[in-house]
C-alpha cells in the first residue's frame, strides 16, 4: 500500500523528531478516549484502511512518530465521549507524552511524502504476536503489549513491531468486513474488531478499545461490496 503523508521535523529542547501525518486527513474517522470512557475507534472504509496502513508503517519505523489528527473529524452521534487524536510511537524512541504539546506546536511547513507498507510482512509479524498471545496471554512482557496514555487530548499508543503489526491487521479487518455487515447500508455503526487484547491487563476494569465501521452520510453514495452501484437499494437518506 502507498500512503500520502506529510513529514515534519519539530524539536523539543535539544532533540528533533520525525513526525508523519496522513494527507488528506481522515475526516470520517473518530476516536473516543479509552482512558476515560469506553474507547471506540469508528470510521469509514477509506479511513480504517489508511489507518491500518499507518499502523503497519509505524511497525517498521522505530524512529518516526505517526500523528493522526482525529479531533477535527466530522462529529458523529455515537459514540458519546471525549474525542482525541492518535499518536503511534515505538517504545524504544522514549518519547514522553508530556513532550507532545511542544512537538505539536512545531508541526508547520511539512514536506509531502509517500510511504509504503508491505502487507505480507505485516501479516506475518501479526501472526507471530497472535501465536505468542495464545500461548502466554497472561505472561506477555511489557514489549508484548501496546502501552496507552492520554495527554493533551491525544491517545499515545507505545508499541513494538509485532504489536503494531497485529493492530494493523485488526484495523484492516474492520475496514474489509464492516461494509458487508447488515446494518452498514442503513448507516449504523458496526462493531467489527478490537484492540483490547493488545493493551495491558488490569485486575479491575481494563482499558478497552474497540473498532467499528460506519459509512459517512449521505448514504446515497454508499454501495456495499458485491452490489451494483447502478442498482443499489434505496435508503432513508437517499434522495
Amino acid at each position: 500500500m502507498r500512503l500520502r503523508a506529510e513529514e515534519f521535523r519539530p524539536r523539543a529542547g535539544r532533540y528533533a523528531f520525525r513526525v508523519v501525518q496522513p494527507r488528506p486527513a481522515l475526516r470520517h474517522t473518530t476516536l473516543v478516549d479509552p482512558m476515560r470512557d469506553w474507547g471506540y475507534l469508528v470510521g469509514d472504509h477509506d479511513g480504517l484502511a489508511r489507518l491500518a496502513g499507518l499502523f503497519s508503517f509505524a511497525a517498521y519505523s522505530p524512529h518516526t512518530v505517526v500523528h493522526v489528527p482525529l479531533r477535527q473529524s466530522i462529529p458523529r452521534d455515537f459514540p458519546q465521549g471525549v474525542p482525541v487524536d492518535l499518536v503511534l510511537v515505538h517504545q524504544t524512541l522514549g518519547l514522553r507524552p508530556s513532550t507532545w504539546p511542544a512537538l505539536r506546536r512545531g508541526l508547520t511547513h511539512g514536506v509531502p511524502r509517500t510511504v509504503r507498507t508491505d502487507e505480507r510482512r505485516t501479516a506475518r509479524h501479526a501472526a507471530d504476536w497472535e501465536d505468542l498471545w495464545e500461548r502466554r496471554w497472561d505472561r506477555l512482557p511489557r514489549t508484548g503489549r501496546v502501552q496507552p496514555a492520554v495527554h493533551a487530548r491525544t491517545l499515545f499508543l507505545s508499541g513494538a513491531r509485532d504489536t503494531f503489526a497485529a493492530a494493523s491487521v485488526r484495523v484492516g479487518r474492520a475496514a474489509s468486513s464492516g461494509p458487508l455487515a447488515k446494518g452498514a447500508v442503513k448507516g449504523y455503526d458496526v462493531l467489527c474488531a478490537s484492540l483490547t487484547a493488545l493493551l495491558p491487563l488490569s485486575r479491575g476494569r481494563g482499558t478497552e478499545l474497540d473498532i467499528g465501521f460506519q459509512a459517512y452520510p449521505p448514504l446515497a453514495h454508499f454501495t456495499p461490496p458485491g452490489r451494483s452501484a447502478r442498482r443499489r437499494r434505496p435508503t432513508a437518506a437517499s434522495p
